[in-house]
């Protein structure tokens, strides 16, 4: 049986708790009950993205993400798909720089049925990976790249930025897309020795929540997972450190058909589970963080200068985190007038600080935030899967609410003046080759794309 538990419930958690296990093969497992309905909530995330790619092979990590659903020693073509959906259920998978992630919602007496299918690709995808199954999915993510990067205004903005906000050579340089030349030179045992090397127990963290008996729910753990071989030939990933500030500002002017000027800037911040990246968050919130943001009633509602504002927290545990603000101008209004009114709120944030109802108001709209995605089994479960793979132990996700709370008005104002400022920002300026108009609809549409396209990065931008 699985060696070893703990148990916690975290303060500010809602009296939620998790176990923590492990198999003989490396295997960590996370169990959450939670009795308010009838689910269970399957997510298994391997310690593997795009960061660990290597130079000619962009998008490798992405690709597998999609061979994972190809069939397997036991489950061929696409029955993982036909079972889980049969059986009431859902499923999905996410690649981004630091995680590859799988993940079944269903009924609770159908958690055996998960289990089982996991275990089989873990276990035995090779036997079905082909050149056939290689083929139609490389066409697929070529197709992906075009609808969702290529052929959509602004498409490649996040692919841009991370070029510019991470210097050549550096592990978060590409986006998890890869390029389409790199998609193309990918070969069949490419894919074999990236799944030997990363697609192993000790390479993986399960968590299961819901509706669920620990006992038994163990008990299937290790007979279908108990069995496959560890591997203990991963590289270590690239250092993906740099220093605090850039101490210059990055720009690049890209012009194209879009329908109107954009400015979309990423700020270099601290790491992912740090105070001062629950700083930055909530600076962004106050400043760029939905229609109430200091910046959005600037530029919408007084200048009337965009018809768009909006930015978030991207956040990376192996390399500094980005501030993202994106903005669609409107009508005639240049980018010089917008980015200078950009700065001047900026300047006035890291003079004054926060108001005492904005952080008030920032507070409750991320505890709000973090707080739907423990209330539900399958957000639970993937937060657990973070905190496991990334920062070692799954329990911080219990605490992670308060944690947000105990920043300080002082806190928010010192990361606002050492970080939210040119000096320490890469830039990307649209301009249309086509006269600009005040479409607001082809704005929103574009911002909905470049969402869309940060899936492949864990919903990056906030």
């Amino acid at each position: 049986m699985p060696m070893g538990h703990t148990a916690t419930n975290q303060a500010g958690s809602g009296g939620l708790t998790a176990t923590e296990h492990r198999l003989a093969n490396g295997l960590r497992v996370v169990l959450s009950e939670d009795h308010l309905t009838p689910v269970a909530a399957v997510c298994l995330w391997y310690d593997v993205g795009s960061r660990h790619e290597v130079k000619g092979r962009t998008g490798l990590a992405h690709l597998f993400e999609h061979l994972m659903f190809q069939g397997s020693g036991q489950v061929k073509g696409n029955g993982h798909a036909e079972m889980v959906q049969g059986a009431g259920g859902s499923f999905n998978g996410t690649t981004s720089f630091e995680r590859t992630n799988y993940f079944e919602t269903m009924p609770a007496h159908e958690l055996e049925l998960a289990l089982w299918l996991e275990a089989d690709r873990m276990g035995s995808l090779l036997v079905a990976l082909d050149e056939e199954s290689m083929e139609n999915q490389r066409d697929v993510v070529k197709n992906e790249r075009r609808q969702r990067y290529d052929n959509v205004p602004y498409g490649t903005a996040i692919e841009k930025l991370a070029a510019l906000a991470f210097p050549d050579g550096h592990p978060f340089h590409h986006t998890p897309i890869g390029s389409m030349a790199d998609l193309d030179a990918a070969t069949l045992e490419d894919a074999r020795a990236f799944f030997r090397t990363y697609y192993a127990p000790n390479n993986a963290v399960l968590s299961i929540v819901g509706d669920i008996d620990p006992e038994q729910t163990l008990a299937w753990v290790e007979k279908y997972f108990g069995s496959i071989a560890s591997h203990d030939g991963k590289p270590a990933p690239r250092d993906g450190s740099l220093p605090d500030i850039i101490g210059t500002e990055l720009r690049e002017v890209v012009e194209e058909k879009v329908p109107s000027r954009a400015l979309t800037a990423a700020y270099r911040l601290p790491e992912d589970g740090t105070r001062a990246c629950d700083a930055a968050d909530l600076a962004l919130t106050i400043l760029i963080g939905g229609e109430s943001s200091r910046i959005y009633n600037r530029l919408v509602r007084r200048d009337r200068t965009a018809v768009t504002a909006w930015g978030g927290l991207w956040r990376f545990a192996g390399a500094p985190s980005l501030g993202i603000l994106d903005v669609k101008t409107s009508g005639e209004a240049e980018v010089a007038a917008v980015e200078s009114a950009v700065d001047e709120e900026l300047a006035r944030f890291a003079e004054e600080g926060p108001t005492a109802e904005e952080m008030e108001r920032a507070q409750a709209q991320l505890e709000r935030e973090w707080l739907d995605r423990l209330g539900t089994v399958h957000g639970r479960a993937d937060e657990l899967c973070k905190y496991a793979v990334l920062f070692g132990d799954p329990q911080l996700a219990l605490s992670a609410v308060g944690r947000v709370l105990e920043v300080t008005a002082d806190e928010v104002q010192r990361i606002a003046q050492e970080r939210l400022h040119p000096r320490n920002r890469a830039v990307l300026v649209y301009e249309p080759t086509e006269p600009t108009g005040d479409d607001i609809d082809d704005a929103n549409d574009a911002d909905e794309a470049a969402a869309a396209a940060t899936d492949e990065t864990e919903e990056a931008a906030r």
